[in-house]
């Protein structure tokens, strides 16, 4: 044994010799040389191609090397034996990476790409005003060179776009407001955020599940039609109006919306808007992949019905005086945005300024609002909100009942169809079951439907009566009224505009413009 470990000793020393020889014969600039043309010699005969990501591009972060580690982690999760854990800020989920060195092996149109995590020491730095992390992290891409012309850039794109997607699912929704109008806060933003919690989805939604179909199809041809609007040249936008009732689910279906696509929602309170150039700064801070949404547009600013008989003194609707002044017996300021704004808004070059987004409009009375804000291009879908129907009434006995579908197709039958018979004809919104439910949610269930059946009845025998109203007679009721309101105004304007001859016929000179301008954008 003693003679084994002299042998190897002397053998290390002339090791030692040599290397020291060899350093002393050949200079370091030969063997950089010797090294770098023995390395490509072996990329010569070698079938793969190889590609460095690292964590820092100089001094900046490299986006391809995190959108990388996004798009590995579904794949990590499921192949990977040793795995590095993160979540991300205002993320749900949880990121799974490869660990130091590991390999994972992904396929992409039928070419392998096999990615290995390198992680090395980096020597220690010299005084810098921005000092580097201790390690050097990066991913290392190997492809076959027959396969490089042909999937690196699609496979790159389909990385980047992968990733975004997942980062989106993974985040917590956002709700914006514009408390402050369309100032600009310290940062230069005029939106302020909190996290968006609505647990509202279509499957909870209390709508008949057809027209909930019919609306998810056309939201999921919407977010995966990119394609279709690059080629026909439109802006990648879609506008819906919800109208009906109040109480009728309006706010919960923009929710499911959300919900539904991924998307923040930009909650546009036009009444602390002033000016359109405000309206046009809130527009260009919003992001892509959005929801915005003004709700009850028939109650946020004055916008009158421009085919309404109007006094030859009046001022068109899109007419709007400025801040202080009075426009009406009950407005003690009136915002400056016009019609005409607002229809750029929706549907004018300022909204093309972003991409994927959606605008939704609510309101209670359709009949006021103007012609031009309701066309295709504006509200392309018109969704009416109507009282609760007895599919809806399932969906609320469902949610707050644990009602599933073979107890309310089988022991309740008798009830349900009493409930069916008496729905439509009461008219109650799927808010008033809401709370009728909920109150009664601790309760048996067939003791809850029969209150429920009894509140039905009820309000079914007071709209038969004498005294009560029809829906119909309703509407008309509500149309007169609106036309009753509207002479008012218009008597009211042109008594000032008699009160004030010159400044009537300066702004009638203005609005003459306006109007002209915004016939050739409807046009």
């Amino acid at each position: 044994m003693k003679e084994f470990w002299t042998s190897l000793a002397s053998l290390m020393g002339v090791f030692a010799f040599c290397q020291s020889l060899l350093h002393a014969v050949f200079p370091p600039e030969l063997r950089f040389a010797t090294a770098k043309l023995f390395n490509r010699l072996f990329n010569c005969f070698s079938s793969y191609c190889y590609f460095d990501i690292t964590e820092i591009d100089g001094v900046n972060t490299n986006e391809l090397y995190n959108a990388v580690q996004v798009y590995l982690s579904s794949s990590a999760s499921v192949a990977g034996s040793r795995l590095s854990l993160t979540r991300a800020l205002n993320s749900s989920a949880f990121t799974f990476g490869l660990s130091n060195n590991d390999r994972l092996v992904d396929t992409f149109r039928g070419a392998t790409a096999t990615w290995e995590h390198v992680v090395t020491q980096r020597q220690a730095q010299t005084f810098s005003w921005r000092p580097l992390p201790d390690e050097k992290r990066g991913f290392t891409l190997r492809i076959e060179k027959k396969d490089k012309p042909l999937i690196l850039q699609a496979y790159l794109d389909h990385i980047m776009d992968t990733a975004n997607d997942i980062r989106r699912r993974n985040q917590d929704r956002l709700l914006y407001t514009n408390s402050r109008g369309g100032a600009m806060d310290s940062r230069g933003h005029p939106w302020e955020s909190v996290p968006f919690k609505h647990p509202s989805t279509f499957d909870t939604l209390a709508m008949d599940p057809s027209k909930k179909e019919e609306i998810m199809a056309d939201l999921r041809d919407f977010a995966e039609g990119n394609a279709f609007y690059q080629k026909t040249g439109r802006a990648w936008k879609r506008g819906y109006l919800l109208y009906g009732p109040p109480g009728t689910g309006k706010s919960s279906m923009i929710a499911a919306m959300a919900n539904f696509l991924g998307y923040d929602i930009y909650d546009l309170e036009l009444t602390e808007v002033h000016t359109n150039s405000e309206l046009r700064k809130l527009l260009m801070k919003t992001t892509s992949k959005s929801i915005i949404v003004i709700e009850d547009i028939d109650c946020s600013i004055n916008l009158t019905n421009r085919s309404s008989k109007k006094p030859p003194n009046e001022p068109p609707s899109e007419f709007r005086a400025g801040p202080g002044a009075r426009t009406g017996p009950d407005d003690a300021t009136a915002n400056s945005i016009t019609l005409s704004g607002l229809l750029n808004f929706t549907d004018g070059l300022w909204s093309c300024c972003g991409s994927e987004r959606i605008f939704v409009f609510t309101t209670n009375r359709i009949e006021k609002l103007d012609p031009a804000l309701l066309r295709s291009g504006r509200m392309d879908m018109h969704i009416f909100m109507s009282y609760c129907s007895f599919p809806a009434l399932k969906i609320l006995m469902k949610n707050y009942l644990g009602f599933d579908d073979g107890e309310l197709d089988g022991e309740e039958d008798g009830l349900l169809k009493q409930l069916e018979e008496v729905i439509d004809e009461a008219e109650i919104t799927p808010a008033d079951v809401s709370e009728l439910l909920i109150k009664n949610r601790r309760r048996e269930k067939r003791e809850a439907i029969k209150e429920l059946l009894e509140v039905l009845k009820s309000r079914r025998v007071e709209k038969k009566k004498p005294g009560s109203r029809s829906a119909a007679a309703r509407k008309k009721r509500l149309n007169e009224e609106l036309e009753e309101e509207e002479e008012e105004e218009e008597e009211e304007q042109e008594k000032r505009a008699l009160e004030s001859p010159k400044d009537g016929g300066e702004a009638m000179d203005m609005c003459n413009g306006k109007e002209g301008g915004e016939k050739g954008d409807e046009n």
